[in-house]
């Protein structure tokens, strides 16, 4: 179903059924995991590929991909996001057979350790091989919508993100438009919250993304940040991805991707400030250090 067919009435419709209580659940089913979700989860991004945007190329070979996650487990990963293929705007699409070259390795390799892995794919015969491999989460910028993915996801029993886009790679960042892009990403991601509880994806497996720099423009992306607590009435936690995207290099003037860590780090915390219990970050020591500050600070220590 597409954003644009639910109105306010249905998404209100929605929340307030029984099944869906606009509580968080205390924690996140994530294959065999229990994550707790007191505090926020900060998710290690390893890129696989060459083509990424920000760290495309650096840990394209499976050793280097298991060095650096290693390496984010240590500064304080909670979970591990493993991808195989590129979506960064104009990125172009890889096969099957390639995408799983490049992610089932490290996903071997990663499997026993003690923090989740989840894999970064819309394709449905990669997701059912990684998690035949061992990964407990699917990362889907698709959110579900390819043919057989919410089965894949449903036959097993991990987690999963459901991430809001609009358009193609190749198309997202041409002409994006909403009306409101607040109440149309939370309508579409509710709407595919209900998909997967129709294919029977408990809400405890369930996180929500609202897809910034995904077929938004930097003022849509602005909104989404600014009004990110909104999307807790979901109910699902939600996952923040932000780190060195473009809208913070137009925001603070940096040009290059890998120079927009304080950026990012800046982004992080708010995020968290409005309600966000996911954060995926290439920066993962600058990020923890950063809220725990915040925690020392802010937290709650009755």
């Amino acid at each position: 179903m597409k954003s644009e067919e639910w109105e306010t009435a249905n998404l209100t419709d929605f929340l307030l059924t029984p099944r869906f209580s606009l509580l968080t659940p205390p924690m996140l089913h994530c294959g065999n995991f229990r994550l707790p979700l007191h505090r926020p989860l900060i998710m290690g991004i390893v890129n696989v590929t060459p083509d990424s945007f920000s760290d495309g190329g650096r840990f394209v070979s499976p050793s280097a991909a298991i060095e650096q996650a290693c390496r984010l487990v240590e500064e304080g990963a909670d979970l591990l996001d493993v991808g195989g293929e590129s979506s960064r705007p104009g990125a172009l699409p890889v096969s099957v057979e390639e995408e799983l070259r490049r992610v089932l390795p490290v996903v071997e390799a990663l499997r026993n350790g003690n923090v989740p892995v989840s894999v970064d794919t819309c394709k449905t015969e990669v997701m059912r091989a990684v998690i035949g491999a061992g990964a407990a989460m699917i990362n889907d910028i698709d959110a579900l919508q390819g043919n057989g993915a919410l089965a894949a996801v449903a036959d097993s029993n991990v987690a999963v993100c459901l991430m809001h886009k609009q358009g193609s790679a190749q198309t997202m960042q041409l002409t994006p438009g909403y009306r409101d892009v607040v109440a149309e990403v939370a309508a579409f991601l509710a709407a595919r919250m209900a998909a997967a509880d129709a294919a029977g994806i408990g809400r405890e497996r369930i996180t929500v993304d609202p897809g910034f720099g995904f077929g938004k423009t930097l003022e849509h992306n602005v909104e989404l940040l600014r009004r990110l607590d909104r999307f807790r009435a979901l109910g699902v936690p939600v996952l923040a991805g932000l780190s060195r995207k473009s809208m913070l290099g137009l925001l603070a003037g940096i040009e290059r991707a890998e120079a927009r860590v304080h950026a990012s780090v800046a982004a992080a915390i708010l995020a968290v400030q409005k309600g966000a219990k996911i954060i995926r970050v290439h920066d993962v020591k600058a990020t923890r250090e950063a809220l725990q500050i915040v925690d020392a600070i802010e937290g709650n220590h009755d």
